[in-house]
């Protein structure tokens, strides 16, 4: 199976909607996010993109509401278009740089500063053996630089403890254990976007969304984009199949009530999943590229003031929220010579915003409704904005 940098994907998704973003994430000091992915392992990667996981989970449980369903038993409101979300990325200093232990393997480069650092004295021969030794494993390391919304020249660091490392000493075939002396190996070039994204506060995206009810006080909603080959660009080429598809329900129980009450109540679930399926290959069981699955549930108030076609609606909401990204790509060392690795890599991250409070304002007039509101908690505001065709 093809493998494409986890972030590449990510990104992909949300610039394809967004064409004024793609320029500054495509690009990090000449090289693309793929390249820098492929030369990070997992513990350095999950550490690196997790602000821009925590900002597109956020997006993706927004816009989902812009009022309460009615009480009625039966009613028609269908409504057909888009939602745009923009989360905004936390300033404070732990969101731009990382500093943690965990594995990281060397390529040739990098393991040969170490054993010339410790001032072995090795012949040629023995230290070629130690070289790929130490690229063959993975060490325990510390591990800090900038995430991908830190500064561009806070380049990561792999900081290494000194270490005895066994190997086969190619001359008299027997074991052999040296001493791997500290160092601190710098992946040059690899920093963050914090320098591109100085004008680009925040995250965009865009969900295709429709509802319709209202039967029994209750109103559904959906999310879906048929599985599709991205457009080819410099950006997304090669990046395969993209789907999407979530649903919603949103139900009032005041439907079953004598007395109607002053406001409209709802509770209401939603979920969803995006995937990004290596190009060519489709279903079956394939391992998505990317995975994206979100789940928010909670309660919706709103209070409709005018007429039916021309109206002003308040309206807030509380919900629960959690959002899971999965990322497969390959870990690639020593890239277009005979010590060529590629490790694949596959890890779970999970945003971090875990609920949310929505307040905003939704206008009709005549066969259009659009709405805007904002999220005050969580480290990721956001904002969302819907333009919908409505009946």
């Amino acid at each position: 199976m093809k493998r494409i940098a986890p972030l590449k994907a990510l990104l992909t998704m949300t610039l394809f909607l967004s064409a004024m973003v793609a320029t500054a994430f495509a690009q990090d000091n000449g090289s693309n996010l793929e390249e820098t992915l492929k030369k990070l392992s997992q513990d350095a990667a999950k550490k690196y993109v997790s602000p821009v996981v925590s900002a597109f989970g956020s997006n993706l449980n927004g816009g989902w509401f812009h009022k309460a369903p009615s009480a009625k038993v039966f009613g028609l409101d269908l409504e057909v278009g888009l939602v745009g979300m923009g989360t905004f990325f936390p300033k404070d200093a732990e969101y731009k740089h990382f500093s943690e232990s965990g594995s990281f393997r060397f390529n040739s480069t990098q393991a040969t500063e170490l054993v010339v650092n410790s001032n072995l004295g090795l012949p040629a021969q023995i230290q070629a053996a130690l070289v790929q030794e130490i690229t063959s494993r993975d060490f325990t390391v510390g591990i800090s630089g900038a995430t991908i919304i830190g500064a561009s020249d806070d380049y990561i660091k792999i900081n290494f403890s000194q270490q005895s490392v066994t190997f086969t000493d190619p001359i008299t075939l027997l074991p052999r254990t040296v001493t791997i002396s500290p160092d601190v190996i710098t992946l040059q070039g690899i920093g963050g976007l914090g320098d591109v994204l100085a004008n680009i506060s925040f995250l965009p995206f865009v969900a295709p969304q429709a509802s319709i009810g209202t039967i029994l006080g209750t109103r559904a909603v959906f999310r879906y984009f048929p599985e599709i080959s991205l457009p080819v660009t410099d950006i997304t080429k090669d990046i395969g199949k993209f789907s999407w598809f979530g649903w919603g329900i949103q139900h009032n129980p005041g439907v079953f009530l004598p007395t109607p009450l002053p406001l409209d109540i709802s509770l209401g679930f939603f979920k969803q999943t995006l995937k990004i399926n290596p190009s060519g290959e489709i279903g079956g069981t394939v391992t998505p590229i990317f995975e994206a699955s979100t789940t928010a549930y909670g309660i919706t108030v709103s209070k409709r003031l005018g007429i039916g076609i021309l109206n002003v609606t308040p309206y807030a909401g509380y919900l629960r929220e959690s959002s899971k990204i999965t990322f497969s790509y390959d870990f690639t060392l020593d890239p277009g010579t005979a010590l060529e690795q590629k490790i694949p890599i596959d890890f779970l991250l999970e945003g971090e915003n875990k609920s949310r409070f929505n307040f905003g304002l939704s206008f009709r007039l005549l066969l259009f409704n659009i709405n805007a509101d904002y999220n005050i908690l969580g480290k990721y505001k956001s904002i969302t904005v819907g333009v919908m065709f409505a009946l």
